[in-house]
């Protein structure tokens, strides 16, 4: 273990970072300055000694990540990506929470160059923070299975800052367990231990041994408290030599409970809540900055010598790492010409010219239920990307999400005689755990350029919400596979039927849903996933059976269906209506567009002309320009009719007001799907009966206009 060099230099620097983040929060009037405070040291001598970045290029490939999943300490980052020349200068510290600032509330993804993830709200980053080390060794075992370990220029660590808070979170707990259990040894954990929140002593609701539970996980635990001796002494070379430890520590992740004082050194605030998540005020701020030896008439006051010596050291530091990682990669790219162009392809985002090609076609006339489709397509297109990887919380047999013949993503002593697992499989067993599944995901993606899936029941995307919020949030490419997508599950009952879930992941911003209607809409929606990069998606799926469509090569025409490639659209003209003039438009997705296309050949026989619109994702068909939308849902035909075994309410902008929707609004009920489908109105009589109604309404709104005329 090298010797830490901690001279008189860098503890100014330690005090300088104090001070400014006290300076930025008393500017501003709001924020959380004691956890900043207090970690000033452990946040400097990270930035400072122990992690290999490079702060003229945040997207290095070689870097270790950092993760603050204590968002709401943002200036522990951000003052460290100033001292260390990230790109932020005083000014933006100076702007922290405001308009247009580098500096929010939360450190966001994409906003401010390095910064790895949105932590947003507590535990989400510790929780992801397992799926950037899942990704470090699945990319590993990708690109360079074969290096002896710390010998790949794939090889780094995975740095996070926690809080109580966050130990608190359940969604850690699913996740550090994972994390324990797979063994990944890549991981290193500091938590900030100072046993203080909003509602000051975390005695009143947090008293359990972290360190028992976390040896339980599984992981390598250390402690480091700096109040051991009954006064404070941040005895910065002992945490040096815990990360150090932790680094050693190969085969399990590990843990450095660090016990703090918050806002320290404030004499009159530190080890309160009242430090926590308010400003200090001017004389806490005077009085602090006094205990410290520095002026308490001046702001936002950086010492000579100190960002000289900040960015001067890391630049020095972060060229010499470079110059032997460069070393590594440049043997590694010369000996694998192969895994090197996969690796290219993957950076460019790329996917092979001819994927298409692989899709599974699947026979008309056959009954084939989406989920299984899913799982036939995920297997063609596996054969083909190597970074596709995923699986499911348990229910691969219902989500149909297991990638056949490969090998499971875990250590080889926990195969079992179902799986076989290898440290560098492409199968995932996220447990019963939808929460830490979804955020495990994000980091997966976070990480690098490969895609993963996640799986489950529809109904337990609700366990996932802040994770697929988040991804939404982040803008990252996020896939969850949801089966089991309507009441026609069946017997189970309504405990797993979703009724609103459709309508509630519509509602996420920048967030696709995706739900085909046979099983060729299936394989071109997993193919139009897989293109795009910009925000999550999640796919709905059936359990039960439907028909796969007989259909043509082209656009609908006469009785003639569209081609599934339409999908990519997110809408298209299914079955047109006779003599391409239709007096009412259907819209369907999923298993009720079977419905649909039952209803246009009754309405036929009526002499009513309907054309029937499939609609996998509202998401998509919103991106098309006006004149597609309009060639799909002329504006002159008010006459519509949605159908969806949900609420109504994401249709009631599309239907309008002489709309109607075929849906249900309460809760199911235990009972096979035929039966449940036609007490509850689910059937092709009720589009017909919805039909009629939205013509007479339509024609009825006319004549009263003709008449007001």
């Amino acid at each position: 273990m090298s010797e830490l060099r901690w001279d008189e230099i860098d503890r100014r620097a330690v005090d300088t970072a104090r001070v400014l983040a006290a300076d930025a929060v008393e500017k501003v009037g709001n924020g959380h300055p004691g956890t900043a405070m207090s970690l000033a040291p452990a946040a400097y001598l990270l930035y400072q000694r122990v992690m290999r970045h490079d702060p003229s290029d945040v997207h290095w490939v070689g870097r270790d990540r950092f993760i603050l999943s204590a968002g709401h300490s943002s200036l522990t980052q951000y003052v460290q990506l100033y001292l260390g020349g990230f790109g932020l200068e005083l000014d933006d510290l100076k702007s922290l929470r405001t308009w247009g600032s580098l500096t929010p509330g939360h450190p966001e993804y994409g906003h401010t160059d390095g910064v790895e993830i949105t932590t947003g709200p507590l535990g989400q980053g510790l929780a992801s923070s397992v799926g950037f080390a899942y990704a470090a060794r699945y990319e590993r075992g990708l690109f360079d299975p074969d290096a002896p370990a710390g010998e790949s220029p794939f090889d780094h660590h995975i740095y996070v800052i926690a809080s109580d808070g966050d130990l608190q979170e359940g969604v850690t707990s699913e996740a550090s367990s994972l994390a324990g259990h797979q063994g990944l040894g890549n991981l290193v954990v500091i938590y900030d231990s100072n046993q203080i929140s909003i509602e000051d002593d975390t005695n009143v609701a947090f008293t359990e041994d972290v360190a028992k539970r976390y040896e339980a996980y599984g992981w390598h635990v250390q402690t480091v408290d700096w109040k051991r001796t009954g006064e404070y002494v941040e005895d910065v070379p002992e945490l040096y030599r815990a990360i150090e430890a932790a680094k050693g520590e190969t085969a399990r992740p590990s843990l450095i409970i660090l016990k703090t004082i918050i806002g320290w050194p404030s004499p009159g605030k530190q080890n309160t809540g009242k430090i926590h998540g308010s400003a200090l005020g001017a004389d806490e701020l005077a009085a602090t900055k006094k205990v410290l030896g520095w002026d308490p008439e001046q702001t936002f006051v950086v010492p000579d010598g100190v960002l000289e010596h900040t960015r001067g050291s890391l630049a020095e530091r972060a060229a010499a790492d470079r110059e032997a990682w460069q070393q590594k990669w440049d043997a590694w790219a010369q000996a694998n010409p192969e895994r090197k162009a996969l690796f290219d392809r993957l950076q460019a985002r790329e996917l092979p010219a001819d994927l298409a090609d692989a899709l599974p076609r699947f026979e008309a006339g056959k009954d084939v239920s989406t989920r299984a489709a899913s799982g036939q397509v995920i297997n063609a297109l596996a054969a083909r990307l190597p970074e596709l990887w995923g699986g499911s919380a348990d229910l691969a047999e219902s989500n149909l999400t297991t990638i056949k013949d490969a090998k499971s993503f875990i250590p080889t002593e926990w195969s079992t005689h179902e799986w076989a697992g290898d440290p560098y499989g492409r199968v995932l067993h996220f447990g019963i755990r939808e929460h830490a599944m979804g955020a495990i995901v994000n980091g997966i993606v976070l990480h690098g350029p490969t895609r993963a899936f996640g799986g489950t029941f529809l109904i337990f995307s609700d366990y996932m919400r802040p994770a697929v919020r988040l991804a939404a949030l982040m803008n990252i490419p996020s896939l969850f596979v949801w089966t089991h997508d309507s009441i026609a599950l069946g017997e189970d009952g309504p405990t797993h039927q979703p009724i609103e879930q459709l309508a509630s992941l519509r509602a996420i911003p920048n967030f696709t849903l995706v739900r085909p209607a046979d099983a060729n809409e299936t394989a071109h929606a997993w193919l139009e996933l897989l293109r795009r990069h910009g925000g999550p998606a999640g796919i709905a799926l059936t359990r039960q059976n439907i028909p796969v469509f007989e259909r043509g090569d082209g656009e609908a025409s006469g009785d003639v269906l569209a081609s599934a490639a339409g999908v990519a659209k997110g809408a298209y003209v299914l079955a047109e209506a006779p003599g391409r003039t239709p007096d009412v438009i259907i819209i369907a997705t999923g298993s009720e567009v079977q419905l649909g296309l039952a209803a246009r050949e009754r309405l036929a026989a009526e002499g009513v002309n309907a054309r029937v619109v499939s609609a996998p994702s509202l998401e998509w068909f919103a991106e098309q320009d006006d004149e597609y939308r309009e060639s799909v849902l002329p504006s002159s035909v008010r006459a519509r009719v949605s159908v969806e075994a949900g609420i109504a309410l994401p249709w009631r902008g599309i239907v309008g007001d002489h709309g109607r929707s075929v849906s249900i609004e309460h809760f199911g009920a235990s009972a096979d799907y035929k039966t449940l489908f036609e007490k509850f109105g689910i059937t092709a009589d009720a589009v017909v009966e919805a039909a009629r109604e939205t013509i007479a309404a339509t024609e009825g709104a006319a004549v009263v206009i003709e008449e007001n005329a």
